[in-house]
């Protein structure tokens, strides 16, 4: 019995919901005479960098595999529903979407079928046909398969605005652990090639990754060194982090009932600091502390744990040394750094810039006076009343959103 194509959405939508790695920001493309278009701030299923809630058509091309990683609902010996899409297929679901203002734009992943090369190919015939029958000029982001040729990685890049190769997990000995058939230099390979030739026709928007959290051991010390490193060698966008879920049952997957989601915020968090905030892994996590602190965010912990270089005076303090401070942001520091050109900056100022004072007044001054008479507090004082508003503001249950929700 042939598959009708509404099924094979629900089933592929459904099975590319665990990849994290598509959100988007960067491409430039001007929308001529098709369809669609895409702007600095990129389209993505996710939030954008200017707050608007964007959405993306996120499927795979088959969840069929040749692969059988132990974490992985796809992998090939569970007995799940397989389907997968023709190119036309895709061409046609992404087009009556856009139409209808469902989504903004695609991303496009697969599983493995046959060999890495023949998966590519089934992914450039439609992207192709999407580009140059259709002549859609949204957003569209891929994920690469590793082991496949460059020749097949350079077609399949410069129809793409952004691509991503996964590293799936932390350290290479985690990879030959839960996903014997993966190389980790296969994905390296990726990440070379397109570093070396991205430009405004191939990749314009970058590349990313994504690695599971808490499926193997390393601490989290590990994995943002991993991050670092990725940030310096392949000037990657974004690592994006998934927590872990228990989808399979396997001897050497940990036994836990939910995914560790508060570690992936503060994974997360403290991405954010190495990205913007001039941070250094060294600076947040060492040998002695290779685990972030779950009841408190990364920089407030690094704050108490230098409460010998705050208070800091607003109306001094380089924008560098703003960025330190909890409850600032770097919209807020450049206000700051703006604004005191004309005036004397006030704790009233401070609100309508948008300074979180339920965090920022316990670490500075503004023309050397505190908030409040802080004299009498301590380091645990300020720790409680730090991990109260933590915990206020993170009692929320996340999910992801399903496409039919």
């Amino acid at each position: 019995m042939v598959m009708e194509v509404k099924e094979k959405l629900i089933i592929l939508a459904d099975s590319a919901k665990y990849d994290a790695s598509c959100s988007s920001s960067g491409s430039r493309r001007t929308n001529g005479k098709g369809l669609g278009d895409t702007n600095y701030a990129g389209i993505c299923h996710s939030f954008a960098s200017d707050g608007r809630c964007i959405s993306l058509l996120k499927i795979l091309m088959t969840n069929c595999c040749i692969f059988d990683c132990k974490y992985c609902l796809n992998r090939r010996s569970n007995n799940i529903k397989r389907a997968c899409f023709t190119p036309e297929e895709v061409c046609e679901i992404t087009i009556n979407f856009y139409k209808r203002n469902y989504i903004e734009g695609l991303f496009l992943s697969s599983g493995i079928i046959k060999s890495p090369d023949y998966t590519m190919n089934l992914m450039i015939d439609t992207l192709s046909l999407l580009r140059n029958k259709y002549h859609f000029r949204g957003y569209i982001h891929a994920k690469a398969i590793p082991g496949a040729s460059e020749v097949m990685l350079r077609k399949l890049g410069s129809l793409v605005d952004r691509l991503s190769a996964n590293i799936e997990l932390p350290t290479d000995q985690g990879l030959k652990l839960l996903a014997p058939n993966k190389e980790a230099n296969k994905v390296d390979k990726i990440m070379n090639y397109v570093k070396n030739n991205r430009s405004t026709r191939f990749v314009p928007a970058g590349q990313s990754t994504q690695m599971i959290i808490g499926a193997t051991k390393e601490s989290d010390w590990d994995i943002m060194n991993k991050s670092e490193s990725l940030y310096d060698k392949y000037k990657l966008k974004r690592v994006f982090y998934s927590a872990y879920v228990p989808v399979n049952k396997d001897r050497l997957l940990p036994s836990i009932m939910t995914p560790p989601l508060t570690r992936e915020n503060r994974l997360y968090q403290a991405d954010w600091l190495l990205r913007f905030y001039n941070f250094k892994v060294s600076d947040i996590l060492d040998e002695k502390t290779p685990n972030f602190n779950l009841l408190l965010d990364p920089k407030a912990d690094w704050a108490l744990r230098h409460l010998d270089e705050f208070p800091k005076e607003i109306n001094k303090v380089s924008y560098e040394e703003l960025l330190k401070i909890p409850g600032i942001g770097v919209m807020s520091a450049k206000r700051i750094v703006a604004s005191r050109r004309y005036f004397t900056i006030t704790f009233n100022d401070l609100k309508k810039m948008g300074i979180v004072l339920k965090r920022a007044k316990y670490f500075i001054t503004c023309e050397g006076k505190y908030f409040t008479d802080f004299t009498f507090f301590k380091k645990n004082i300020i720790e409680k009343n730090l991990i109260l508003e933590d915990t206020i503001k993170e009692n929320k249950n996340f999910k992801q959103l399903s496409l039919f929700e």
